[in-house]
């Protein structure tokens, strides 16, 4: 599992990471995996081609995860199955990295973007 590169979106305006939301009425929010670039790619194109030059993919290491997590305040991640669906598995994580609770939702997560 720690050989597995996970890839982010990254915002080329203000380096802030794509997120999901689930409940608009909550501030909770998950970071958005995806387990391929071009999967990164897909999603961007399909779901918000009017911005996808204001975003860069980025790889990481599982072994950052818990340092992203922390310092943007997600409450766990999003791993993205299927890019234009679409369908991610969200993980609560606590602050040790261990997983509480695992939920699949297809999610709308159409990217709103605002300067």
């Amino acid at each position: 599992m720690l050989s597995q590169i996970y890839y982010l979106l990254r915002s080329k305006v203000d380096g802030s990471y794509v997120s999901v939301n689930p409940d608009s009425d909550s501030t909770v929010k998950f970071l958005l995996l995806f387990q391929e670039d071009f999967d990164a790619r897909s999603y961007l194109n399909t779901h918000a081609p009017d911005v996808a030059d204001r975003f860069s993919v980025e790889s990481i290491p599982p072994t950052q995860l818990k340092t992203i997590l922390n310092r943007w305040s997600f409450q766990g991640i999003a791993v993205v199955k299927d890019p234009l669906l679409p369908n991610a598995v969200i993980l609560f994580i606590h602050i040790e990295l261990k997983v509480k609770f695992v939920k699949t939702l297809t999610l709308d997560m159409k990217c709103r973007y605002t300067q």
